[in-house]
């Protein structure tokens, strides 16, 4: 994928590679490997590619995206049924999809958004006072003249039309086609049949779906080409996300299938007045080709409210944006300067997921801020650690339960949301906003341990060591350099420094988040955005040295900490790596002999009966193949192998949530919605 080419839509990509002769298809790949080295200018809205010495292709995007066939134009003597047009959509980013305002039906009224981007609250419990949305409730809000009895004319609850049906069929055929094949084997036309697939579940109204669908060609494009970004496990989530939808989207009605559905876009309401804290700032760089920075605030009942500045870029573009003003009213302050000072606006709006409007007439001016240990920040780190990490690990693919979520309501129930028993306000995220993953913690740095990414810090929690990592790797970023200078404290300068860090939950059988923000060392009551600011060493508490209080021993760095793996620790990692080598290399991988009967009845011996049938399950239907009278192999059963391999994801991740829940000490997540 060549950041120097415009975003194309999944749809003209699609188009053009299924226009292509078979002849022309089986040359694809090498066409796009051909184009990522050929050079790039860019003249106003149009992009012109060197195909070779004589031929150029061009490729018009107004407004920054090729949305149309007609836009990718090449001088070559085939033009346009040449092999250069595909290459070029297939090498370029992937746009976002336009949002089918005629073809998609509203999702039921106050269901939060469950696309990717917003990752929503666990249901909160409902009020003493407050009913459960049953039908018997519902009769009872009728009006008063139908004697009718209770539920006699209730509507059928809405259920899937036959075009989001065919919708998910299709995704699911073309996501066990790429499954078969593994990443090393998903080339552009396989890829092509997935964004194919995405646009047609777009336009049937099935928005989440086909965000995931993207999401997994954008992680095939990476690991193909040997992206230093690229992670596994992000192919293998999104893969299993759309094979999960493709598979509920058919049989699911009401809330269910409008969680399911996913929502087109945020509607903003008006909030009123809001008088907001600045918490941290935080750079944004995904896979997908864009970047930038949010900045999260809180109110005074200790609800979080995000500002963002997100657009098409790289890493120089996270890094660069922190210090553009913000978008929201007349207000000149910065990102950085948010973070640590106040903003008082008038006629806000507000999406279900915390994100405030820009639109005309909101007002802004710049207010003063607080420190985080002066109310109302202090509040969020009074949360127990294990009530967050309850409400951090709540599935996203819970939609059973999004029925209970409240959307964001009125900024004024937020006391009432966050009610604890003692009559104090909590903050609770349990209202679909964004920040459900954010952990606020208060840790003393204990020593570090080196792990296959890198160096990570361990601090004690409360008790537990917890691992804090580096949010980013990229260098243009100083988290990396941050982490670093962090360690000094668990060394030679100041072993046991106590420090109020901002986290972000890593899913793992050990207690391990990312750091994106620490209270500073010298001076507790100011912050460091550790993916924005650089620490220096004069940020550090002078190191200590002989003759002072303390003998000389207090000098000597402590030791790297490597703790061991419990020996009676489950061996679920048995299946999970035989998930992940099925999303890379493909069902061929799982075919070979080996040692599958002895992992799975290792995964026995340890009371994982479950994980041991789904091994077996996943290894028998790799390794079937059928033949013909004539002993000829027919093509295998790739709809059975990727049921197998989606038992086997989901039961591995719900795994991995009870495991990190037992490891936080928190109560583990429920598995009825799956």
């Amino acid at each position: 994928m060549s950041p120097l080419l415009p975003p194309v839509d999944p749809s003209v990509t699609a188009q053009l590679v299924a226009a292509l002769t078979p002849r022309l298809r089986k040359r694809l790949d090498a066409g796009v490997a051909k184009l990522a080295g050929r050079p790039v200018a860019r003249d106003g809205d149009i992009v012109r590619l060197a195909v070779d010495d004589d031929t150029d292709l061009e490729l018009h995007a107004p407004g920054g995206v090729v949305t149309t066939v007609e836009a990718i134009r090449c001088g070559c003597l085939l033009a346009p049924d040449c092999l250069h047009r595909a290459a070029a959509a297939s090498a370029a980013p992937i746009a976002e999809m336009p949002d089918p305002v005629a073809e998609t039906p509203d999702p039921v009224a106050g269901e939060p958004s469950l696309t990717k981007a917003p990752r929503t609250a666990p249901p909160m419990s409902a009020p003493a006072t407050t009913r459960p949305a049953t039908a018997a409730s519902a009769a009872d809000d009728a009006p008063a003249g139908d004697d009718a009895p209770a539920g006699a004319d209730d509507p059928a609850p809405e259920s899937a039309t036959p075009a989001q049906r065919t919708a998910a069929t299709a995704l699911h055929d073309a996501a066990a086609a790429v499954l078969e094949a593994g990443a090393d084997g998903a080339g552009a036309v396989l890829q092509a049949e997935l964004l194919r697939a995405a646009h047609t579940a777009r336009l049937a109204g099935l928005p989440r779906a086909a965000g995931r669908a993207v999401a997994a060609v954008t992680a095939l494009r990476a690991a193909r080409d040997a992206d230093p970004a690229h992670r596994l496990g992000d192919l293998t989530t999104a893969l299993r996300d759309v094979l999960l939808l493709a598979h509920r989207l058919p049989e699911a009605t009401g809330p269910e299938l409008a969680g399911l559905r996913g929502r087109v876009r945020q509607p903003y309401t008006p909030d009123g007045s809001l008088r907001l804290y600045g918490l941290f700032a935080e750079p944004v760089l995904t896979s997908t080709g864009y970047a930038g920075t949010v900045t999260w605030t809180a109110d005074a009942a200790g609800r979080l409210y995000t500002v963002p500045d997100v657009a098409p870029g790289g890493a120089e573009r996270a890094a660069g944006s922190a210090d553009r003003a913000v978008r929201i009213g007349d207000t000149s302050l910065t990102h950085r300067e948010l973070s640590r000072a106040g903003l008082a606006v008038s006629g806000a709006t507000v999406s279900p997921t915390g994100r405030l409007g820009a639109g005309a007439g909101v007002r802004a001016v710049r207010a003063p801020g607080v420190s985080w240990h002066a109310e109302p920040l202090d509040r969020l780190w009074t949360v127990p650690v294990a009530e967050q990490i309850a409400r951090a690990l709540a599935g996203d693919l819970d939609v059973p339960k999004a029925k209970d979520t409240d959307s964001g309501g009125d900024a004024g129930q937020a006391g009432q949301a966050g009610e604890a028993g003692d009559g104090t306000n909590r903050p609770t995220a349990q209202d679909g906003r964004d920040g459900r993953d954010l952990l606020f913690l208060d840790v003393t740095l204990i020593g570090t341990v080196r792990e296959a990414a890198g160096e990570c810090l361990l601090a004690d929690c409360d008790g537990l060591t917890v691992r804090l990592a580096a949010a980013h790797d990229d260098p243009a970023l100083p988290d990396r350099e941050n982490l670093r200078l962090l360690a000094l404290l668990a060394h030679g300068r100041g072993p046991g420094t106590r420090l109020r860090v901002v986290a972000r939950l890593t899913p793992a059988p050990l207690p391990r988040a990312v750091l994106l923000a620490a209270s500073r060392p010298t001076d507790p009551d100011a912050h460091v955005d550790l993916g924005l600011d650089r620490l220096r060493r004069a940020d550090l508490p002078a190191e200590p040295t002989a003759g002072t209080s303390g003998d000389a021993g207090d000098a000597r760095p402590a030791p790297t900490v490597q703790p061991a793996t419990a020996p009676g620790e489950a061996p679920v990692h048995l299946l999970r790596r035989r998930v992940h080598q099925a999303a890379s290399g493909g069902r061929r991988v799982l075919a070979f002999p080996g040692s599958k009967e002895s992992e799975a009845a290792r995964l026995r011996r340890y009371g994982l009966g479950t994980a041991g049938e789904l091994l077996t399950a996943l290894h028998a239907s790799a390794a079937e193949r059928a033949r013909d009278p004539f002993g000829r192999l027919l093509p295998a059963d790739t709809g059975r192998f990727a049921t197998a391999w989606l038992g086997a994801a989901v039961y591995t991740e719900e795994v991995d949530r009870a495991l990190c829940a037992a490891a936080w000490g928190a109560s583990s997540p429920g598995l009825d919605s799956r």
